[in-house]
C-alpha cells in the first residue's frame, strides 16, 4: 500500500505539537505573561503575538485527538487493502499489531530507566510490570500516568486493537456515515455514564476506557472509507484550505464545550476534529515543498518513537529553564525538538529493524 505523504506530515506536526506542549507546560507552569503594552504599534503587535503564542501553546494536547483520528484512518485503510486481496487472517493481523506496538514500547521503558537527562518523578516499583504489559488502566489512579504520563496512549490502543475486528465488520456492514453515528453514540454514552450517571476518575474518560475516545477513532475509520471512495474530493477539502478554514471557524465553539459537565461529553471529539483540520491543512501546504515535506514526513513516519520517549526529557529540561525569558525558551525549543526527533527516529528504526530480522528467522525458508 502506497503511503500518503500528507498523513505522515500530519503525524509529524502532531507529535511535534504534543512534545512542544509538554515542554511549554513544564517551562511556563508558574509563569506570568508580561503586562500588555499598547503604547505604540510595535508594542501592541508584540502583545498580540505573545497572547496568541500563549493561547495556541495551551492547545497542544488536542493533537493527541489528531493521533487517535489518524490511527483510525491508517488502520482502517491498511485493513481494507488486505480485505481486497482476500480473507483477513486476524491472527496474523494481531501479531503484526503486537510487533508494531510492544517492542518500541519496551525500548522506551529501557531508555527511561538508563538514560540521563530525564525527569524521574516516581520511584520504580512493582507497578512497572503492569506498565510493561500495557495494562495501565488496572488500578488506574496508581498506574495510568506512572513513570511517563504519555504512555497511557498505549493502553488505549491495546483496547482499540482488541475490538478492531468488530469495528471493521460494523463499518463495512453499515457504511461510513452510520458507522460514525454508531461510534459517536457509543462513545458519548460511555462518557455520559462515567461523567454523570456514575462519576468516575477522569482518567477513564481520557482513554482508560477506550470507548470514551471511540468517536475520534470512528471518525478516522470513516474518513478512510470516504477516501477510498473519492480520494481527490476528500483531499481537496482537507489539503487545499477549505478544511483549514472550517476548523478555524469551528474551533472557538469547540473550546466552549469545556464549560459545563454535559458539554464536556463532546469536547474531546470536537477539539480533536478541529485540531485535525488545522494540522492536515498545514500539512497540505507543507506537501507543496519537497524538502520540508520529506523532513516532516520522516518525523511522522517515526512519530511513535518520539511520542514514547519525549516527555521525561522535556520535563527535565523545562524544569531547568523556567527562569529564562520567553524568547530564549523558543530558541531552546527548536534544537531540543530536533534532537528528540532524531533520537526517537534512531530508536524506532533500530527497534523495527531488529524485530523484522528476528521475525524473518521464524519464517520457513523457501526452496
Amino acid at each position: 500500500m502506497k503511503r500518503l505523504l500528507w498523513i505522515d506530515i500530519s503525524k509529524g506536526l502532531a507529535i511535534l505539537f504534543v512534545a512542544y506542549f509538554h515542554f511549554f507546560a513544564t517551562y511556563f507552569q508558574h509563569g506570568v505573561l508580561p503586562p500588555p503594552d499598547w503604547s505604540n504599534i510595535a508594542a501592541g503587535t508584540l502583545t498580540i503575538l505573545t497572547l496568541a503564542w500563549f493561547k495556541i501553546s495551551g492547545l497542544g494536547f488536542h493533537a493527541v485527538g489528531v493521533f487517535i483520528i489518524l490511527s483510525g484512518w491508517t488502520l482502517m485503510q491498511s485493513t481494507m487493502r488486505r480485505a481486497e486481496n482476500g480473507r483477513i487472517a486476524w491472527g496474523t493481523w494481531y501479531w503484526a499489531r503486537f510487533l508494531r506496538l510492544y517492542p518500541m514500547y519496551w525500548v522506551a521503558h529501557l531508555v527511561y530507566l538508563v538514560s540521563p537527562f530525564v525527569a524521574r518523578l516516581e520511584p520504580v516499583d512493582d507497578r512497572i510490570i503492569l506498565s510493561l504489559l500495557g495494562l495501565r488502566f488496572i488500578d488506574i489512579q496508581m498506574n495510568f500516568m506512572y513513570l511517563n504520563a504519555a504512555w497511557w496512549y498505549v493502553s488505549m490502543l491495546i483496547q482499540f486493537y482488541l475490538i478492531f475486528p468488530l469495528l471493521f465488520w460494523t463499518a463495512r456492514r453499515v457504511g461510513p456515515w452510520w458507522f460514525l453515528f454508531i461510534g459517536c453514540a457509543a462513545g458519548f454514552f460511555a462518557r455520559y455514564a462515567l461523567l454523570v450517571l456514575w462519576p468516575q476518575s477522569g482518567l477513564w474518560v481520557l482513554g482508560g476506557f477506550a470507548i470514551c475516545r471511540l468517536p475520534e477513532f470512528a471518525l478516522g475509520m470513516s474518513l478512510a472509507m470516504w477516501h477510498m471512495e473519492s480520494p481527490a474530493r476528500l483531499e481537496r477539502f482537507l489539503l487545499r484550505g477549505a478544511g483549514f478554514a472550517a476548523g478555524l471557524i469551528l474551533y472557538p465553539a469547540a473550546l466552549q464545550l469545556y464549560h459545563g459537565l454535559y458539554p464536556y461529553i463532546f469536547v474531546d471529539f470536537a477539539t480533536g476534529a478541529c485540531c485535525m483540520l488545522e494540522i492536515v491543512g498545514i500539512a497540505g501546504l507543507i506537501s507543496l515543498f519537497q524538502t520540508p515535506a520529506k523532513l516532516f514526513g520522516f518525523v511522522g513516519l517515526y512519530s511513535y518513537g518520539l511520542y514514547l520517549i519525549h516527555q521525561p526529557y522535556v520535563i527535565w529540561l523545562g524544569l531547568r529553564i523556567r527562569e529564562v525569558p520567553i524568547w530564549a525558551f523558543l530558541l531552546i525549543c527548536i534544537p531540543t525538538l530536533a534532537a528528540l526527533s532524531a533520537w526517537g527516529m534512531l530508536l524506532e528504526k533500530g527497534t523495527n529493524t531488529l524485530v523484522n530480522k528476528l521475525a524473518s528467522l521464524k519464517k520457513p525458508a523457501h526452496v
